[in-house]
C-alpha cells in the first residue's frame, strides 16, 4: 500500500480521535469546575528520534528500524492527552452550599462507591442524614476522616458558615472542616467521569490555608471560542486527509487495473 495512503490514515483517525476530545470540552462549559483537556500531536519521526537512544537497538536491527523510519516517519498521531487545570471563572451565587476553591492544584475529596476520589466541583447539598454531599450523592471528606472515619454531620436547621480555610461553623461553634486537597502531581489524576478524579497511589495532602470561597461556584476552564476555532481546524484537517486517502486510492485502483490488463495483454 502507498505510504501516502497510510499517512492520510493515520491523520484522519488523529483528527477524530481529537475531534471526540473538543466535543466533550463543548459538552462541558457549563459543569462547574470543569478542567478542559487537549492533546499533542506528533509524528513517528519524532518520537523514533526521541526514544531512539533508549532502546536496546542491536546491530541486527538497524535495518528494520531504518525501514520503519523510512516509510512511517510522518505518520500523525496523538503523542500524549493532558488537562488544563488553570483556575475558571469564580461567579457568586449566595449559596451557604457552595463553594469555589481558590488554588489551582486543590481539590474537594469524595466518597465513592469505587473509592475516594477528588473533585473541583464545589456546588454541595445536605442530605436526609445531614452529610454535606454532591449532586450525586456522595459525601464530602472531612478534615478529621482519615484519623476517624466520620462523615461531616451538619444540622438542617441551622445556618452553615465557612472561613476561607474551609472550616464549618453553625450556631456560631465550629462543628469540622472540609478537606481541601493537593497531590503532588497533577498529571496523574485521571478523569472518572461525574466531575471526579482517581489520584492514584499518590497521598492526598490537606492544605486548604485561603483556599475556600463559601456561596461562590467555579465555572469551567473551557474557552468556548478556542474550542470552536480547533473544532473548524479539526473538521478542515479531516476533509483534507480524506481527500488525499480518496486520491491515493483512485491510483491504487488504476495502477490495479493497468497491471491486470498487461498480464491478459
Amino acid at each position: 500500500m502507498q505510504t501516502g495512503y497510510y499517512v492520510a490514515t493515520g491523520g484522519l483517525v488523529t483528527q477524530f480521535n481529537r475531534l471526540n476530545v473538543i466535543s466533550n470540552n463543548l459538552a462541558n462549559i457549563n459543569t462547574n469546575g470543569y478542567k478542559s483537556d487537549d492533546v499533542v500531536i506528533g509524528n513517528f519521526e519524532k518520537m523514533f528520534k526521541e526514544s531512539r537512544d533508549n532502546l536496546p537497538l542491536d546491530d541486527n536491527t538497524k535495518e528494520s528500524s531504518k525501514f520503519i523510519n523510512r516509510d512511517l516517519n510522518k505518520v500523525p498521531r496523538i503523542i500524549k492527552e493532558y488537562t488544563n487545570f488553570s483556575i475558571g471563572d469564580i461567579k457568586k451565587t449566595g449559596n451557604d452550599l457552595d463553594f469555589a476553591l481558590t488554588k489551582k492544584d486543590a481539590f474537594f475529596l469524595v466518597k465513592t462507591p469505587t473509592g475516594i476520589k477528588a473533585t473541583r466541583d464545589g456546588s454541595f447539598s445536605i442530605d436526609e442524614n445531614g452529610h454535606i454531599v454532591t449532586k450525586e450523592g456522595y459525601p464530602i471528606l472531612p478534615k478529621t476522616y482519615f484519623k476517624d472515619g466520620h462523615l461531616l454531620e451538619m444540622r438542617k436547621n441551622l445556618d452553615i458558615k465557612a472561613d476561607k480555610n474551609g472550616d464549618l461553623y453553625q450556631g456560631g461553634l465550629q462543628t469540622n472542616s472540609l478537606f481541601i486537597a493537593t497531590f503532588d502531581d497533577l498529571k496523574k489524576l485521571k478523569k472518572v467521569g461525574n466531575n471526579l478524579y482517581d489520584f492514584g497511589n499518590q497521598q492526598p495532602i490537606e492544605n486548604g490555608k485561603n483556599a475556600v470561597l463559601q456561596g461562590f461556584l467555579e465555572k469551567s476552564n473551557i474557552n468556548p471560542v478556542i474550542e470552536m476555532t480547533n473544532l473548524i481546524d479539526t473538521n478542515r484537517l479531516a476533509d483534507m486527509y480524506q481527500k488525499v486517502m480518496d486520491t491515493q486510492m483512485n491510483e491504487l485502483n488504476r495502477d490495479a487495473i493497468e497491471k491486470l490488463a498487461n498480464v491478459r495483454a
